[in-house]
């Protein structure tokens, strides 16, 4: 299929309007085909990618539910992302290792949906004193042994692991697994000291951005200063209108540049549904349109897709372009996946979102077929 008219994402030149070509499942030089699709005032950009987020239409990741995880993927792919990496919670490790089987399962038999393609360990090695929404009762020291035995029941897919550095063993706990799985400090009171030592140790990402960690400030840069002295450390932004403001949202991209900022969506079971009572890591939680939030008040997650978070930020002053990259290449390139997708190139999955000029989406193709809306 050729694709013609549209403003087609380059990555280092921002949008040029050029053809783009799929043949069968792939970016390619020519159409495979002779089919053509004008898309003039058409944006193409990559698929998206989720890195963090944990579940969609009245289903949750936690959950290890076959069926369920299907609805997850099924859904996130309608919305233009087309590659995920569901986050569990802090669960007992038998419930973990049902999650953990039942990613690698999904991966081995699905044939719809967005491709799994890892599984992010938001819990449990995370602080008391900063659970957020984390189930306080299976909160757990750093174990490398645990997270190994986790891993080889998602047949290696594990992707991210969260970790608080300043609980007991953490920066040996780094130490032993970073060649193996990018670590991000989370759910955490780490100072800037400690957080640094823990990026010295081989972490190399700060799970959603200034949420359930100490303030950024003058005399006290805690993880933030930490992350951005460690030059090749990502950080992730909940780009959804609540849990950061918009002034903050522009701050990180100035600070950190384009390069090292990932967009997630943090979204729970509640996205894709109405308004009501939903649970997150077994705890109840109550959603009113975007707000999303414990008993307590404590917000518990995101109601908001990541394809709505990209256009949020947009909305908030950041360049379109940089909103793309921020929510399809640098997910990509942090869990490894960009030299098959994340970027419009010939020899790429055709994994591909069509937005209108008012940034809505029009289309989404997954391995070169129209999977949602109309070309």
């Amino acid at each position: 299929m050729r694709l013609t008219g549209a403003q087609v994402y380059s990555g280092k030149d921002g949008f040029v309007q050029r053809d783009v070509c799929t043949d069968e499942s792939w970016i390619s030089e020519a159409s495979g085909d002779g089919k053509t699709a004008s898309l003039k005032g058409c944006y193409i950009i990559p698929g998206l990618t989720d890195l963090h987020f944990h579940g969609a239409k009245g289903h949750d990741f936690s959950d290890g539910d076959p069926e369920g995880l299907q609805v997850i993927a099924d859904y996130e792919l309608s919305r233009g992302v087309t590659q995920i990496c569901p986050a569990g919670m802090t669960l007992a490790e038998d419930q973990l290792l049902k999650v953990c089987k039942n990613a690698a399962r999904h991966r081995k038999t699905s044939t719809s949906g967005a491709l799994l393609c890892g599984v992010n360990l938001e819990g449990p090695f995370l602080s008391q004193a900063k659970k957020g929404a984390q189930n306080a009762d299976w909160l757990h020291a750093p174990d490398v042994e645990m997270f190994r035995r986790l891993n080889e029941a998602a047949d290696g897919l594990v992707k991210l692991v969260s970790v608080a550095p300043e609980e007991p063993g953490a920066l040996d706990f780094i130490k032993a697994v970073a060649d193996e799985v990018t670590v991000s400090i989370a759910h955490t009171t780490a100072d800037y000291d400690t957080a640094l030592a823990a990026y010295q140790a081989g972490a190399r990402q700060a799970t959603h951005l200034f949420n359930a960690m100490p303030a950024f400030t003058h005399r006290a840069p805690g993880v933030v200063g930490a992350a951005f002295d460690t030059s090749d450390c990502r950080v992730e932004l909940i780009c959804d209108g609540v849990h950061i403001h918009p002034s903050v949202v522009r701050a990180v991209f100035a600070m950190f540049g384009f390069k090292r900022v990932i967009l997630i969506s943090d979204t729970m079971r509640a996205v894709g549904m109405p308004d009501g009572d939903y649970t997150l890591g077994g705890q109840a939680v109550k959603v009113n349109g975007k707000y999303a939030t414990l008993a307590d008040g404590t917000i518990a997650g995101s109601a908001t897709d990541l394809m709505s978070c990209m256009k949020t930020a947009v909305s908030f002053g950041i360049p379109l372009d940089v909103a793309v990259r921020a929510a399809a290449v640098n997910p990509a390139k942090a869990i490894g996946i960009y030299g098959r997708v994340g970027s419009v190139e010939s020899g790429k999955l055709a994994n591909l979102a069509v937005l209108d000029e008012n940034l809505e989406l029009k289309a989404v193709l997954f391995k070169g077929q129209v999977a949602h809306g109309t070309l």
